[in-house]
């Protein structure tokens, strides 16, 4: 299979017919501004942003932003406001804009008031790196420190879910490539994550795990370069092929992907799955076109799933 590039996502965004509601936590951002107001313009969504209203205002008076189109909601209480609006379904999907992500997962963990639903809640980050034409999901880069085993398979059905969105219907229709990752490709007790990794390989031959293929472990050389396979004389359909990466752990993938983003020519966006409604999810520091690489890719995999 091959996923949809970003280019074609916006492509996808732009054929929208009805705009969908959004709201962003934390609106006195100038990317958040930006990102909302041009995707308003280009038809994707109906914005609308929490926080202080003045601020809010101030900041668009200052770099001189159109933000005509954006609802304002004047509140102290910007997450839980936000996530309020999404539970009462007047908004499909929630984003991050200038909020600490500790204060923003207060607000959708909140068992009476949030965003659960029983899965485990992580982000997926779609990569694309235009000189290899290649693309693939990582996940989790941003929730969950140290999963599980059962956490990781659960994690592994939503990267199946997410991928199957963003599959490109021109390409051959396989499913998903799922290499779960380690340090190294060997089984070994000294390193508990790739038993794990082993496991989730085992489970999905066992046919316990469907709609995918598992391999693991498999260190990141190995799931995205065909030649170390060749080199480390290993085989199998997912080596140099993954569509999907499953870390052992948020620093291993936060690293992984942060890594990539600063040093590399790329593309990306990323998304909360596990809970009620998506949650458009990336990094305070994020450019304007990284939200909207954000908004295209949750757009793409909220339109699946309606």
């Amino acid at each position: 299979m091959s996923l949809l590039s970003f280019d074609a996502l916006y492509a996808q965004a732009d054929r929208t017919t009805d705009p969908v509601p959004v709201i962003a936590a934390g609106g006195a951002d100038r990317t958040v501004l930006e990102a909302l107001s041009i995707a308003a313009g280009r038809g994707w969504v109906k914005p609308c942003v929490t926080g202080s209203r003045h601020e809010i205002e101030t900041l668009a008076r200052d770099h001189q932003l159109d933000i005509s189109a954006i609802t304002i909601l004047d509140t102290e209480e910007p997450a839980a406001v936000a996530v309020a609006e999404v539970k009462a379904r007047r908004a499909a999907l929630l984003m991050k804009g200038q909020i600490a992500t500790p204060a923003l997962m207060k607000a959708v963990l909140s068992r009476e008031t949030g965003l659960r639903t029983g899965h485990v809640i992580g982000q997926v980050v779609l990569m694309e790196i235009p000189r290899d034409n290649r693309r693939f999901l990582l996940t989790d880069t941003g929730i969950t420190i140290q999963p599980t085993l059962e956490q990781k398979r659960d994690l592994l059905d939503s990267l199946v879910s997410v991928a199957t969105a963003l599959t490109d219907a021109n390409s051959s229709q396989e499913p998903p490539k799922i290499a779960v990752m380690a340090a190294s490709e060997k089984a070994s007790e000294a390193m508990p994550d790739t038993l794990e990794a082993a496991e989730l390989q085992r489970i999905h031959e066992a046919g316990e795990i469907t709609g995918c293929i598992v391999q693991g472990p498999l260190s990141f050389d190995l799931a995205y370069a065909s030649d170390a396979g060749e080199k480390k004389r290993l085989a199998g359909s997912v080596i140099g092929a993954a569509d999907a990466m499953l870390f052992p752990s948020l620093q291993a993938a936060n690293l992984t992907v942060k890594a990539i983003m600063y040093t590399a020519d790329c593309r990306f966006g990323g998304v909360l799955v596990g809970t009620t409604a998506p949650v458009v999810f990336m990094s305070r520091a994020d450019t304007t076109d990284t939200r909207l690489n954000s908004l295209a890719f949750t757009l793409a995999w909220l339109r699946r799933n309606a």
